[in-house]
C-alpha cells in the first residue's frame, strides 16, 4: 500500500511524466551530430529524425504532416495561429487558456453554467461586426475537462468567412482527434501533456500549403513558419510520446471509469462536495471538484502533505494559486476559490483514487472541525 514515502501524482494536466520510449528517443537524438537543414550526411540524419516526427504528431492530430510546425510549446503554438492568419478580428471562449485568452484585443465568447461556449452568442457575434475573424475555442478546457462542440463552432464560424483555432493541448492522447473531422483550420499541441518532454509543442495547420506569418525571424526553418534551428531532441522526444498516446488511447478512454469512481466516494466521504461540468462531454481523466469553505490553498499544502499531488486550476501563472477564471465565467464565483483539479494519466493506477478520496476526506473532516471550534469560540 503506497505511503507518504510512495507519492501520488494526480496532475497530469499540468505536465505528465515522460514517458520511457520519449526517454529514450531524446537520449538516442542527443547522441546524433547534425543540424537539420545542413546538407551534408550529418545534417540529413537529424533531418531524418525531424520529419519522421512530423508524420508521428500528424497522425497523432489526425492532419497533414506538411501542415505541422515544431513550436517551443502550447503556447507558441497558440500564439503562432493567432497572430499569423492576417485577421483582425479575434474571438475566444471564456475559458480558454492564459496564451488565447490574453491575445491582444480578444473579444470573449460567454459559456454555460457547465463551462460549453454558446454558439447562438458566437453566431450573434459574427453576425454584429463583418471584419476578417479568427474563432478560438479550446477542444477541452484544461481545469474542468469539458469538451467544446468545436465541430459546431467551426460550422457557424466558417458560415460567416471566419476561420477556426483550436487549443487541443489538453485533449492530445486522451480522446481521438481528428482534424478534418472537427473542421477547424489549425489546432495546438504539446509534447509534455501527453508525455514527452517539456519545451517543444506543434501548430498543425489542415492545409499544409497554408501561409502563416512566423512570429520570429531568422533562417526561415520550418517552410518559413518558425524561424531558428529544430530542437532535435525534444522533437523526437514528442514524436514517441505520441505514438504511445495514439497506441494508449483505449487505455486513457477507460479511465473515466476511475474518475467517476473517485467522485462517488469523494461526494460520500465529503458532504457538500461539488464536481464540475459533470453534466457535459468531458475528458474520461479530469475532476474539478469543491468544498465549499474549503480553501484552496490550505487543501493542496495539506495533501502534498499526506503525498498526493493535484492542482488548483490551472498550473500556468508560475506557482501562484488563485481562483479560476474558467469557473468564475461559468458563474461559480462562490465555489472558484475552493475548486481543485485532479488530473490522472499513462502511468497512473486506480489505488491513486483510493489516496486522494482518503486524504480528501481526514482534511475536509479537520477543517470542518476547526471550524466548528472557531465558531464556538466566537460565541463566547
Amino acid at each position: 500500500m503506497p505511503t507518504t514515502r510512495d507519492p501520488v501524482y494526480l496532475d497530469y494536466n499540468a505536465t505528465a511524466p515522460v514517458r520511457p520510449g520519449a526517454v529514450d528517443a531524446v537520449l538516442a537524438a542527443l547522441a546524433t551530430t547534425g543540424n537539420p537543414s545542413s546538407v551534408h550526411g550529418f545534417g540529413r540524419t537529424a533531418r531524418r529524425l525531424v520529419e519522421e516526427a512530423r508524420e508521428s504528431v500528424a497522425a497523432l492530430a489526425g492532419g497533414p504532416a506538411a501542415g505541422v510546425v515544431f513550436t517551443s510549446g502550447g503556447t507558441e503554438a497558440n500564439a503562432l495561429a493567432l497572430t499569423g492568419r492576417g485577421r483582425s478580428r479575434i474571438l475566444v471562449s471564456a475559458v480558454e487558456h492564459p496564451s488565447v485568452l490574453k491575445a491582444a484585443g480578444a473579444e470573449v465568447i460567454p459559456v454555460d453554467r457547465h463551462g460549453v461556449v454558446e454558439l447562438a452568442a458566437l453566431e450573434r457575434l459574427l453576425t454584429a461586426d463583418r471584419r476578417p475573424t479568427l474563432v478560438a475555442v479550446m477542444l477541452a478546457n484544461n481545469e474542468t475537462g469539458a469538451v467544446q462542440p468545436v465541430a459546431e463552432v467551426a460550422r457557424v464560424a466558417h458560415a460567416h468567412g471566419a476561420i477556426v483555432h483550436c487549443d487541443a493541448v489538453q485533449a492530445a492522447g486522451k480522446i481521438a482527434l481528428d482534424l478534418a473531422e472537427l473542421g477547424v483550420d489549425s489546432l495546438a499541441l504539446s509534447a509534455h501533456k501527453l508525455g514527452g518532454p517539456q519545451g517543444v509543442g506543434a501548430l498543425v495547420l489542415a492545409d499544409g500549403d497554408a501561409d502563416i506569418h512566423p512570429i520570429l525571424a531568422g533562417g526561415g526553418q520550418e517552410r518559413r513558419r518558425r524561424a531558428g534551428t529544430e530542437n532535435v531532441p525534444g522533437i523526437a522526444g514528442f514524436a514517441a510520446a505520441a505514438a504511445e498516446a495514439r497506441a494508449g488511447l483505449a487505455a486513457a478512454l477507460a479511465q473515466a471509469a476511475w474518475r467517476d469512481r473517485l467522485e462517488r466516494m469523494a461526494r460520500a466521504a465529503v458532504p457538500g462536495l461539488v464536481v464540475f461540468s459533470a453534466e457535459t462531454a468531458r475528458l474520461p481523466n479530469t475532476s474539478c471538484l469543491a468544498v465549499p469553505g474549503m480553501a484552496a490553498q490550505t487543501a493542496l499544502i495539506n495533501l502534498d502533505l499526506a503525498g498526493v499531488a493535484v492542482s488548483s486550476g490551472s498550473a500556468c501563472s508560475s506557482g501562484k494559486v488563485a481562483a479560476s477564471h474558467v469557473l468564475t465565467a461559468m458563474g461559480a464565483d462562490a465555489l472558484a476559490a475552493s475548486a481543485l483539479r485532479v488530473s490522472l494519466g499513462w502511468a497512473s493506477r486506480e489505488s491513486d483514487v483510493d489516496r486522494f478520496v482518503d486524504a480528501l476526506a481526514r482534511f475536509a473532516a479537520g477543517n470542518a472541525g476547526a471550524a466548528r471550534g472557531n465558531n464556538r469560540s466566537g460565541e463566547r
